[in-house]
């Protein structure tokens, strides 16, 4: 197998330092929005209404395989084009940032935070509603500060540690194909009416890809607590092993309880999105009232963790 630890180091830095810029989304929007086009143009033209349950699954299984198929060829071929280029691994680098999200779910999160010192509770709920499902009605200023916490955890592993394994052991194929695999589990992987059947190889298939990057965001989220004032390492770590098959999700619940452990918070819980209530479990040791000022710990945390994954990027690199 082939490695690719210095395209992840050079593609973190440059996404941390630029993220996407504005006029480029402006002119030709983002990759991600590419594949969600296409997924929903899959969508309209495979998953119809009057089928049954068994077709419309065998059709959403259809969907997931074309989607793969054309990402992964268009990846495919635009690596190799720039491995003939002067600085291949530069450019090959300079694209896969586009598929990380360091800066920009940093900048969402700490959004929440900056709501609440302009607007109090409502600038707050406004602002996280733009990060998260649940109804932000529904919620008080703990909740609110929580949701925030919970998003930035379980964002770090599907944005950024996910997307770089998978960048690290596939190169631009293969962390093109995660993001594939990913917004196709945000856009249909849903048990609704119309998307219960068709969007179950996507849902199943994101679980499965995601696996690893969950784990190793857990540890990325301890190792930052480790260097954080106030943070803990070590409950991060007691909180992930004790609490993460809590969580309904195979997957969330690593990042999560080990966000939870590392700022003695308890994390998850019941929560509603739209009118329907979930239940599920708490994550973590310590107090369910969340603050504002736990956001920016938060943040502090998942620099650090961020900046953990970078080093751990750059050793493999010099080794590899």
């Amino acid at each position: 197998m082939e490695f690719h630890p210095s395209v992840l180091a050079a593609a973190l830095v440059i996404e941390a330092l630029a993220g996407y810029p504005d006029a480029l989304y402006a002119r030709i929007r983002h990759p991600v929005v590419w594949i969600g086009a296409l997924i929903a143009q899959l969508d309209r033209a495979l998953n119809r209404d009057g089928d049954s349950f068994g077709t419309r699954k065998a059709a959403g299984v259809l969907a997931l395989l074309v989607l793969l198929l054309v990402t992964g060829g268009a990846a495919s071929a635009i690596a190799e084009l720039c491995r003939m280029l002067p600085l291949g691994g530069l450019w090959e680098a300079l694209l896969a940032s586009t598929l990380l999200a360091q800066r920009s779910l940093h900048d969402h999160v700490a959004a929440v935070a900056d709501g609440f010192r302009r607007g109090g509770l409502e600038g707050g709920r406004d602002a996280v509603s733009r990060i998260v499902g649940r109804n932000p009605a529904t919620l008080d200023e703990p909740a609110v500060c929580r949701a925030a916490i919970e998003s930035l955890a379980e964002n770090f592993s599907d944005g950024i540690v996910a997307p770089a394994f998978w960048l690290l052991v596939g190169g631009l194929p293969g962390i093109a194909l995660y993001k594939a695999v990913n917004t196709a589990d945000s856009m249909i992987g849903h048990r609704t009416p119309r998307h219960e059947a068709f969007g179950w190889a996507a849902a199943r298939f994101d679980d499965l890809v995601n696996l690893p990057g969950s784990r190793l965001a857990a540890l990325a989220i301890a190792a930052g607590a480790r260097f954080t004032p106030g943070a803990s390492a070590g409950e991060a770590w007691r909180s992930t092993r004790r609490d993460a098959r809590r969580h309904r999700s195979p997957n969330a619940g690593w990042p999560e309880a080990a966000m939870a452990g590392a700022l003695n918070l308890r994390l998850g819980g019941p929560r509603t999105y739209g009118a329907t209530r979930i239940e599920d479990a708490w994550l973590g040791p310590g107090r369910t009232a969340a603050t504002p000022d736990d956001i920016r710990d938060a943040l502090s945390v998942y620099r650090r963790a961020c900046m953990a994954l970078l080093a751990g990027a750059a050793l493999l690199a010099v080794v590899w």
